[in-house]
């Protein structure tokens, strides 16, 4: 397996929201690629961004936030589109496969178990091929 992707669509509140998510194999890790359009105008316009399994957030060792193996940066939006790069070692591809990653309508506050008081789920994708 050498990269995943997640196509983001907005839930019943956010239609508009599209994006994608790619997951690609790196040295020693994962490289994340996030575009996201159409967020909604908020007070500070950042967005909590998480992979979630059946349970929440992706967090199979049960540390606590922002240590989930799910936490990811935020995304800042400007006018509405969001991009995001970052390489992580928190998970491999086989071990996101089937799971799905979520944008909040919050900002992260790093802090609040166990979400970091990210709010809603605005937009969501599962990660597959």
């Amino acid at each position: 397996m050498k990269f995943l992707m997640a196509k983001i669509q907005g839930m019943e509140a956010y239609p508009e929201i599209r994006g994608k998510v790619i997951f690609e194999e790196a040295c020693n890790g994962v490289f994340v690629n996030a575009q996201i359009c159409n967020l909604p105008q908020t007070e500070n316009n950042i967005f909590a961004f998480h992979i979630h399994d059946e349970n929440g957030h992706y967090n199979p060792d049960n540390n606590p936030h922002p240590r989930h193996r799910g936490d990811m940066p935020p995304l800042f939006s400007m006018k509405g589109r969001a991009s995001l790069s970052f390489v992580t070692d928190r998970f491999k591809l086989c071990e996101i496969a089937g799971k799905k990653v979520v944008v909040h309508i919050g900002v992260d506050d790093f802090t609040t178990q166990p979400s970091g008081n990210s709010g809603e789920m605005i937009a969501t994708g599962i990660i597959g091929h």
